[in-house]
């Protein structure tokens, strides 16, 4: 009996018109969102790697170590094709240096702003809109519908348990849309293939994982058409009903709740971070022109009554000490500023980490939310992207700085300048910097931050299980009503 009303359902969802023309309409949707997708990752794998050479190539053509910068760009990954997340909104490109902290500039929609006004449609957008949307359109009148036709009085005229009725409409929707949908979704996997986009085996796990999240939210939105088919008597009503939810449930919810959270706990913008810092760099620069003016009085003191020859011996012969001392203090007033920047920054993170924490808290009240957070944490384009990229610039920082320091040396230069005074030959400034072409064979390479398998089922794993309870509780109301619903 179970297998006869599931047969039914099935029949009744392939053979009505606007199934073929909707499954056609979706294929082709799909496919043409992940074709655009490879062919944007492929352009942002020629653009780092074109970027990358050219960075190399300036920093070769250094006058010195002194003057040797760098910059280190985001590799692209290829789980952007699905899921785009937050790649294109954080900077991709970072300098590298001792005289100002780390910073990623130069985001996608920073540098073509007309993305910025459309946004990027990709596989996970398809699926929380359109997907939902259809499976609330071939689910809302599933009772009622047949209630209406006359044909649910027609079958309850047998002896037909209500509990079998009603999982086996749930069966039957679930495997008359699921199914045919999973479709278009491996047909874009295997343009992966067409294009020899790199994948490791935690690509190929993730992209499972990301079909095993669509396919779970896929099935709450069936069952909540099921279950607002069954609070009315008239198709027309539940329709209505089922429309009010899908837009609350996808757009509004999500962006209500972090609306709230930031009325709730404020942080200060990057704007007013910066102006503490720079309020503070300068203060601190001027503490160190006030020290160095009373160290070279207190350098000159010697020099009082001395003939000009003994002057200029007596600098000669300290010139490169009082160098030494005065970067050193140079270096402990970066340092300085680097550490009262890096606190200020921290403060900043810990604020929006409770505001992050209360907005998805709040936001997960929609399934879209919990849909959305689970495949961007298995693509690794959350919102924690930008941190794990600056914590690895970070420590890159100190280990390019400590480098640098290391081949100035060797290269006998401390990087400061030395002026010499000749009544016969002049002013003559020398820099200390090495000219030539600079062999940074041995550099430390920057690692980018790796996010395995691991790392993203871990914390995707709550918003499969609040997707898993969102659909037992939507099935469950749906049975409960079912229960009551008068079939006449």
């Amino acid at each position: 009996m179970l297998a006869t009303l599931i047969t039914h359902e099935l029949k009744n969802l392939f053979f009505s018109s606007k199934f073929s023309l909707t499954f056609t309409i979706v294929t082709i949707l799909l496919l043409l969102t992940i074709a655009v997708g490879i062919d944007q990752y492929t352009n942002a794998i020629r653009q780092y790697e074109t970027t990358t050479n050219l960075v190399r190539q300036e920093m070769r053509e250094s006058r010195g170590w002194m003057s040797l910068n760098n910059k280190i760009l985001r590799k692209p990954d290829p789980l952007q094709i699905f899921v785009a997340g937050v790649n294109h909104d954080i900077g991709r490109i970072s300098e590298v240096n001792g005289f100002q902290g780390i910073k990623l500039s130069h985001s996608t929609y920073s540098d073509d702003p007309i993305y910025a006004v459309f946004r990027f449609i990709d596989f996970a957008f398809i699926i929380t809109v359109v997907f939902s949307l259809l499976a609330i359109l071939f689910t809302y009148d599933t009772i009622n519908g047949e209630a209406e036709r006359g044909t649910l009085q027609l079958i309850f005229s047998n002896a037909i348990p209500r509990t079998r009725y009603i999982l086996g409409k749930f069966i039957g929707s679930w495997l008359g849309l699921v199914i045919p949908l999973t479709v278009p979704m491996l047909l874009s996997i295997l343009l992966l293939f067409v294009w020899n986009i790199p994948m490791t085996s935690d690509h190929w796990l993730k992209v499972i994982s990301l079909l095993g999240a669509s396919v779970l939210y896929l099935t709450f939105f069936i069952a909540l058409g099921i279950f607002l088919s069954t609070m009315t008597k008239r198709s027309s009503v539940s329709f209505l009903f089922a429309l009010v939810a899908w837009v609350c449930l996808v757009f509004i919810v999500p962006r209500a709740g972090a609306t709230v959270a930031g009325q709730i706990i404020t942080i200060p913008t990057v704007a007013e971070i910066e102006a503490q810092r720079d309020a503070f760099s300068k203060e601190r620069w001027m503490q160190y022109e006030g020290v160095m003016g009373e160290k070279w009085i207190s350098r000159n003191t010697p020099t009082q009554g001395m003939s000009k020859e003994e002057r200029e011996a007596y600098r000669e012969e300290h010139m490169w000490e009082w160098m030494e001392e005065d970067d050193r203090d140079r270096t402990q007033v970066q340092k300085d500023i680097d550490v009262f920047a890096a606190k200020a920054n921290e403060n900043q993170r810990n604020k929006k980490s409770e505001q992050e924490k209360l907005a998805l808290l709040f936001s997960r009240i929609s399934p879209a939310s919990a849909f959305q957070l689970a495949v961007m944490n298995l693509a690794g384009t959350d919102i924690a992207l930008k941190n794990r990229y600056e914590d690895a610039l970070n420590v890159y920082r100190s280990i390019f700085s400590a480098y640098r320091e290391k081949k100035q040396k060797q290269g006998g230069g401390m990087g400061g300048i030395r002026i010499e005074m000749n009544s016969d030959t002049g002013v003559k400034i020398d820099t200390g910097r090495e000219k030539g072409v600079l062999d940074i064979s041995d550099m430390p390479q920057f690692e980018h931050p790796q996010h395995s398998f691991r790392d993203a089922i871990t914390t995707a794993i709550i918003d499969y299980g609040i997707l898993g309870i969102y659909s037992l509780l939507a099935f469950a109301g749906a049975f409960v009503r079912f229960l009551q619903y008068d079939v006449r």
